[in-house]
């Protein structure tokens, strides 16, 4: 399951872009109804927590990002192109247990992961994305360290244990936080998505060798921010790239997080 926020069902051009969320709590009152402006009144399913890692690469003069397509039979965003990431997992917080054995996340991105969420998911979270992005592009967000990857092998839960075959561990610490986005309350799929950013530098092997791919997406390629405007795209993922821009261009500056989320009917663009 990946890029786990959608905001389909709503007119093109009606969701605000993140800029705006830093006067403030901006209402967007259109995205809390469905194509037909009505309110669906079915009792809705809780968002699952989530995470997603956009890979920026910078080895061009452009820089590019990692984007891979959903088969049409998918029962979460089916023929769009999306980041890799997907639902927290039990072996997510499993992992998470040995996290004083691992290069923690800041204390920049934990403090702006805890608010509105429930405690201790900081790690748990970081870990989903690095995850969900080997399992889906066979691609590992690491280091080297054959000791310590053979002691966490032999310590992790079954469904990290093969990251850990080829001597990498996990650095939580290379993920920036920079977009959080709840599916609005009218979907049948609902997902409360952190999305992180990270330079693929961090990846360990060649960045262009998807043999190891679950095969959950497709043409998974490097595409520049203007290449990937012209793909079949959630309209939430174009406003993350939208952030996403902004941050490659001023890459030291501490900007607040964008945090698009729902009361009643309406939707909100917030700031953490």
């Amino acid at each position: 399951m990946t890029d786990t926020s959608d905001a389909a069902a709503r007119p093109e051009g009606s969701l605000s872009a993140p800029s705006s969320a830093r006067a403030g709590a901006q209402p967007s009152p259109q995205l809390g109804a469905d194509a037909n402006g009505a309110a669906n009144a079915v009792a809705q399913p809780p968002a699952r927590d989530a995470a997603t890692l956009i890979l920026a690469r910078r080895d061009t003069e452009t820089p590019r990002i990692l984007m891979g397509l959903r088969g049409k039979g998918a029962s979460f965003m089916p023929s769009k192109f999306v980041f890799p990431g997907g639902a927290l997992d039990p072996e997510d917080h499993a992992l998470a247990a040995l996290a004083h054995m691992l290069d923690a996340p800041s204390a920049t991105c934990a403090a702006r992961l805890a608010q509105g969420s429930a405690p201790d998911l900081a790690a748990p979270l970081a870990l989903a994305a690095i995850r969900e992005t080997w399992e889906e592009t066979g691609l590992r967000i690491g280091r080297p360290d054959a000791e310590l990857a053979a002691e966490l092998a032999a310590r992790a839960p079954h469904g990290w244990r093969g990251f850990f075959d080829t001597g990498i561990v996990p650095t939580m610490d290379a993920l920036t936080f920079v977009f959080r986005a709840v599916t609005p309350p009218y979907r049948p799929k609902r997902f409360d998505a952190r999305f992180f950013l990270a330079d693929a530098a961090v990846v360990m092997g060649d960045p262009d060798d998807f043999a190891a791919a679950s095969g959950e997406l497709s043409h998974l390629t490097w595409v520049t921010l203007q290449e990937a405007r012209k793909l079949e795209l959630p309209l939430i993922t174009e406003v993350v790239l939208a952030e996403v821009e902004e941050i490659l261009h001023a890459p030291a500056a501490d900007r607040p997080v964008p945090f698009f989320h729902h009361t009643g009917e309406r939707s909100f663009f917030d700031q953490l």
